[in-house]
């Protein structure tokens, strides 16, 4: 590969990391036997459709590409796998599944970090922050009450609201990286704040709440015309049953819950998808 290629492909990773669109790269780590591509060789594909790079065949990109396409468009994100690639272009994502001598090709997404937004800068506001930004997340803060929503408080946020929450929230743009916890003082605050995100493109919405109380701000607005599927859709009472007390164990549950759904677990035990264990008979 040629250095204006490679120069091409880190430069746009680079913007794809900083929030431009998506991108996929295809590297080839083993060649196969007999040798099906050379180890190194790179293919990026672009949210577009767009390549650059080549894999060493035409047959390899692509199959590659229509992979690639693929991983840029499922929900949720599968942002590192291994394709096992034959000569006549085959392909597979699982080993077990792939031929004796087949190539191996290291497929990896590139997107801007998810986007936490925390509506409410209390005591479970501030520890979903916390934890949202330790996990990886760009993390937006959005209080009416300056003592609550400030850079001191909130040191992990890339951005802070602290005048009004609703003409804030309006102002933002949603899409599937957005992750919205509406955990704010008070249940006509988290009726406003949903009232606002609602239907808008994102990729999650939670709510904190009792059940009655819940179901009482869900009522309001479906009786207000909202979509029934975008109601539907949000997670309240919000996070994962933990059995959660403190102001961190709720903020545990809630990252358990948006965790799994990002990344497409299913809020098990892992103990439960051991093998038995067969146990030796003694005499």
């Amino acid at each position: 590969m040629d250095a204006m290629t490679r120069i091409q492909i880190v430069q746009e990773i680079e913007t794809a990391l900083e929030g431009g669109p998506l991108v996929v790269t295809a590297t080839v780590t083993e060649a196969g036997d007999p040798p099906v591509a050379t180890p190194g060789d790179k293919l990026l594909v672009g949210a577009d459709g767009h390549r650059v790079g080549t894999l060493g065949t035409a047959v390899l990109d692509d199959a590659v590409h229509e992979l690639a396409m693929a991983a840029l468009t499922e929900f949720p994100r599968v942002v590192l796998q291994t394709l096992y690639v034959g000569q006549d272009g085959r392909t597979s994502t699982r080993r077990s599944q792939a031929h004796t001598g087949d190539a191996e090709v290291m497929v990896q997404l590139f997107e801007a970090p998810a986007r936490l937004v925390v509506i409410g800068g209390g005591h479970v506001g501030l520890a979903v922050a916390t934890i949202g930004d330790y996990v990886g997340f760009d993390v937006t803060v959005v209080d009416d009450r300056e003592e609550f929503a400030n850079k001191e408080r909130f040191a992990m946020a890339v951005a802070i609201h602290n005048g009004d929450s609703t003409e804030a929230l309006t102002a933002m743009t949603f899409g599937p990286q957005d992750y919205i916890v509406l955990v704010s003082r008070g249940h006509k605050q988290d009726e406003d704040g949903l009232r606002a995100v609602v239907g808008r493109g994102a990729g999650y919405i939670g709510m904190i709440g009792s059940k009655r109380r819940t179901a009482t701000v869900i009522q309001h607005l479906a009786e207000e015309g909202f979509d029934q599927a975008a109601l539907e859709a949000v997670s309240t009472p919000v996070g994962i049953d933990l059995g959660a007390e403190t102001p961190e164990e709720i903020a545990l549950s809630i990252l358990a819950e948006i965790v799994m759904l990002r990344r497409g677990g299913g809020g098990g035990r892992m103990r439960d998808q051991r093998p038995p264990i067969h146990w030796p008979v003694r005499a």
